[in-house]
């Protein structure tokens, strides 16, 4: 017979280890960090960094998914829709949360009550660039071409409904003169076009432009920061220019599908904050033109929600249409 007291202790810990199987740590297997653009434009270039740098962190492998289409609505959704598990992040952009829900009438998300959102990761200026062999020189030069010729001076964005798409619309409304846009599936594609000169200009984010105005494959006439940039101290802004209303910055967040746990969105933001310190991300972010953030989730939440509060009315009055 077995004694009483060996068999207690022999169905305890036989009962523990289900629990103990059921609770493995997070993140305890490889982590999806979904971008919503095709690879090469601003929002592939922060992901990658923050992927390398947030994997070491949380001692797990973070893989780029990227997922383009719909003004980034197709990745964002993509999201929503994931096991609230830590295993699918969203590289969410101004763009797929603030914009395209917009321009594109609905989604299949709602941008607020369908995620947490965690750590945003970087802000940054656009810029408006073009080919070498374009004759304008300066922003002025630019829009005398664009008034000279209505309706044929193409930019190119990363998309409709981008921010950079709604600059170049805001732009026009400014100037009163009709441009034509060449949207593309990412900042990537679009810039090999403008550097073949295929299109003559691009509205771009400074990060993914960077390395191409400082090879001198494009050239830079403005930025639509409020300062100049401390990377490209030459590149005058939209607001020196004459141009004010042309402020304007883009900017990408780590989100969550609602209903993630408190402890695992927690740790993220612990970590991103670590990540967002690490000398050589700020080295790269210096490098690129963008500003990091030490925001917490629920100042990013505020964040986000005014950035859909600022840019819905101007979505609706710019009258601009998915392309």
């Amino acid at each position: 017979m077995i004694p009483r007291r060996s068999f207690v202790a022999a169905a305890l810990a036989g009962a523990a280890l289900p629990a103990r199987a059921q609770s493995a740590p997070w993140p305890s297997k490889p982590i999806k960090l979904v971008v919503p653009y095709a690879p090469g434009g601003t929002t592939d270039v922060v992901a990658r960094m923050v992927a390398e740098y947030l994997g070491q962190q949380l001692g797990q492998n973070i893989i780029v998914d990227n997922k383009p289409g719909k003004g980034a609505m197709v990745g964002t959704a993509l999201v929503a829709k994931a096991a609230p598990d830590g295993y699918t992040l969203l590289m969410s952009v101004i763009s797929g949360l603030s914009i395209s829900p917009t321009l594109y009438g609905g989604g299949d998300f709602d941008p607020m009550a369908d995620f947490i959102h965690v750590s945003l990761a970087s802000r940054n200026p656009s810029v408006l660039v073009v080919n070498p062999a374009f004759p304008a020189k300066t922003l002025k030069d630019y829009v005398d071409y664009a008034k000279a010729n209505p309706g044929k001076l193409a930019f190119a964005t990363s998309g409709a409904g981008s921010s950079n798409h709604l600059l170049g619309v805001r732009l026009q409304q400014i100037i009163s003169a009709e441009m034509l846009h060449v949207p593309y599936r990412g900042a990537g594609p679009a810039m090999i076009d403008t550097i073949a000169g295929n299109v003559p200009s691009m509205f771009d984010s400074l990060p993914s432009a960077a390395p191409h105005i400082k090879a001198g494959k494009v050239r830079a006439l403005a930025v639509s920061s409020d300062e100049r940039n401390p990377a490209f101290p030459d590149v005058p802004t939209m607001k020196e220019q004459g141009y004010p209303d042309l402020i304007s910055y883009s900017w990408f967040a780590i989100s969550v599908p609602a209903k993630t746990p408190a402890p695992i969105v927690d740790r993220l933001a612990r970590e991103m904050q670590a990540v967002l310190k690490e000398p050589t991300v700020v080295k790269r972010w210096e490098e690129l033109g963008a500003e990091s953030s030490t925001m917490s989730p629920a100042e990013v939440t505020r964040f986000v929600q005014a950035e859909i509060d600022k840019w819905t009315p101007v979505v609706k009055a710019s009258g601009a249409k998915p392309d």
